[in-house]
């Protein structure tokens, strides 16, 4: 039986480290707790606060159980030295719980897993990567993401291609086919589901057992640091979902891990996630925090990845979230004022450390401030989805465009609130399964019109503003929903209208990209121009998006029905030519218009509260957009 100490230098820094993980203010925990490599194999230590007794048992001891694990200084935190350790050997730790149960568990802070179903941890050093993503993280640091074009591919790793026998791809062979696809189609990140150890395909990575194990189905550290390497090589960025609100309760994890209440709240009303089957993080406990904090630098650091999306964010921030019974807090309301700290105090963590990374809320309601900085009472996210403007949309496409004039509302209420917070417009995984049909198949009409409604909808949600994301599949229109289990149905694209799909898809990107118009004033009043909201009756709405320099304008005209309209004024804002540059139903983008309306001379009219105004053509179920050409009477800059 080892005791715990070590050098004199080894024990100060376990001393210090315990002292602040149980302080809640250690948040490179993953240095010091887990399995890490020592002078002489490895130490392996592990928060156990009410336990009787902790062994280590594993391939390098044959899985006997003799070798106890010391407590450090009535810490809580158990550590032992174990010098036959080698990387590769799988290991648990077994827990002699409160109780007097005898429990075999997992390392919380395991880098690797055994591949499912098994599901012990593998001993494994932190790798030394030399990393050659330097001009990336250089430009990453020098260019202000809010002004910047974000265009986010969404995608579920073992679901966007597999092999001919349906075994899935790992993230090595992964490296090799989508970094070009998604190079190639203009977006400039991409964002992972979660890639973190689960136990079960059908959770999507959402019910993690290991948060700092890259699942073992998908590969190593290393291949996934390599192919963070070779996506910022390719100038794509690469976000991950993180889920710190709620753990997989099966027994081998995290789930009662001492045999009291650990990692989960003592209210059961509060550790219990209905919804989900899950237990809730305990995240006003300070161990926790430490640890939490701790997971999203890991990621963050030894994958040099640019953000994380932060998964059920409602689900922190209040009590009655769940479905069932639930506790008030202290003064009686449903708000979880210990998440509300939470969340705060990581994001201020996290950017004091990296102020160039992104940081989103997936948050379903009308909470105040969720982008705000934490000085300015927000939670300081910088970006949030906006959950309710993809839902109106979505709710209108989806309408017969008869009774669109009726519900008007639903594209226009908006505007009332765009700029209350930083938002991403997504058009998720959420909205293209269990029966929601996919975003093609979601249009209403026939095939043709269906094409020409998703090219309308994602049109708009380009023009509107706030940065975009964007589900796999829907860049070719697959009719099928998405099926976690399957890879995508990449055979659409033998026909020719999921070809043209995928076209349009490339050069909306490419558009989005070349004018500054639809980005450099994303989050700010000065971005936006409503010309025309209140035209019901016909579905037809008209906005400009203004960069910085007063002759960077477009000038966005939205057709909602599949009825051509002719002659039909636009107020604009100076004298002069201007071009179509953007129309859905050009033939190259799959529609029918063989010729563009060219250029348009203004003439002088007092429309639309401008002095000036243009008069063109609305494609039936269209969008069309018009930019200066030759203007007068604009301002200098």
């Amino acid at each position: 039986m080892d005791d715990w100490r070590g050098s004199k230098g080894v024990e100060k820094e376990l001393l210090e480290a315990c002292y602040l993980f149980n302080e809640g203010t250690q948040f490179d925990s993953y240095y010091t707790m887990g399995c890490v490599k020592a002078d002489e194999g490895f130490r392996f230590s592990v928060w156990a606060p009410n336990a009787q007794a902790v062994y280590l048992v594993g391939e390098f001891n044959n899985w006997a159980e003799y070798d106890e694990m010391q407590e450090i200084q009535h810490s809580g935190i158990y550590t032992l030295v174990m010098p036959d350790a080698q990387e590769g050997q799988t290991y648990k730790y077994k827990v002699i719980q409160a109780n007097g149960n005898v429990a075999y568990k997992i390392d919380p802070y395991a880098y690797e897993f055994e591949v499912r179903p098994k599901d012990a941890s593998v001993v494994k050093a932190l790798p030394k990567k030399q990393w050659k993503d330097g001009l990336w993280m250089a430009n990453r640091k020098r260019l202000e993401i809010y002004s910047r074009p974000l265009n986010i591919y969404e995608m579920h790793l073992s679901s966007w291609k597999q092999h001919a026998d349906g075994t899935w791809y790992t993230i090595k062979e992964l490296q090799e086919e989508l970094i070009p696809h998604v190079k190639e189609l203009g977006y400039t990140h991409i964002e992972f589901m979660p890639l973190m150890e689960h136990p079960l395909d059908m959770s999507w990575g959402y019910q993690t057992t290991g948060f700092f194990g890259l699942s073992s189905k998908y590969g190593t550290m290393e291949d996934f640091q390599d192919f963070v390497e070779a996506a910022h090589q390719a100038n794509l960025g690469v976000l991950v979902d993180w889920v710190p609100g709620h753990f997989n309760r099966n027994d081998y994890g995290l789930a009662y891990f001492d045999g009291t209440p650990q990692f989960e709240y003592e209210d059961a009303n509060r550790a219990n996630n209905n919804r989900w089957g899950t237990l809730n993080f305990d995240i006003g406990k300070n161990q926790v925090r430490s640890y939490l904090i701790s997971n999203a630098l890991f990621w963050i650091e030894q994958f040099h990845l640019d953000g994380l999306r932060v998964d059920a964010v409602s689900n922190m921030l209040y009590l009655d979230y769940d479905l069932g019974d639930w506790t008030p807090n202290s003064e009686g309301t449903n708000v979880n004022l210990e998440g509300v700290e939470f969340l705060q105090l990581l994001n201020k963590k996290i950017f004091e450390r990296y102020p160039d990374v992104l940081m989103m809320a997936e948050e379903s309601t009308a909470w105040e401030k969720v982008t705000h900085p934490v000085h300015e009472g927000g939670l300081g996210f910088n970006y949030k989805w906006n959950m309710g403007w993809m839902n109106d949309t979505l709710k209108f496409f989806e309408m017969d465009p008869l009774y669109r004039k009726d519900h008007f509302n639903l594209i226009t209420f908006s505007f009332m609130y765009t700029f209350n917070e930083n938002f991403v417009l997504p058009f998720s995984h959420d909205e293209v399964v269990h029966g929601k049909k996919s975003m093609m198949h979601k249009m209403f009409g026939d095939r043709y019109n269906q094409f020409a409604g998703l090219r309308t909808i994602e049109t708009y949600r380009m023009m509107h503003p706030g940065k975009k994301l964007q589900f796999m599949g829907a860049e070719y229109g697959q009719f099928l929903e998405w099926r976690y289990d399957e890879g995508l149905d990449w055979a659409n694209l033998n026909d020719q209208m999921n070809q043209n799909h995928l076209t349009f898809t490339k050069k909306l990107n490419a558009f989005y990209k070349e004018h500054r118009a639809l980005w450099e004033q994303d989050h700010s009043p000065e971005g936006l121009t409503i010309l025309s909201a209140e035209n019901a009756e016909e579905s037809v709405l008209y906005f400009m998006r203004n960069g910085k320099n007063p002759r960077d304008f477009l000038i966005v005209l939205c057709n909602f029905v599949p009825v051509e309209r002719q002659g039909v004024k636009v107020g604009v804002p100076y004298k002069g030519q201007y071009e179509e540059v953007w129309n859905t139903e050009w033939q190259s983008l799959g529609g029918t218009w063989s010729e563009s309306q060219g250029v348009i001379k203004s003439t002088p009219e007092h429309l639309h509260n401008q002095e000036h105004a243009i008069e063109v053509i609305l494609p039936a179920l269209s969008i069309t957009v018009f930019k200066p050409k030759r203007v007068y009477g604009v301002p200098k800059k």
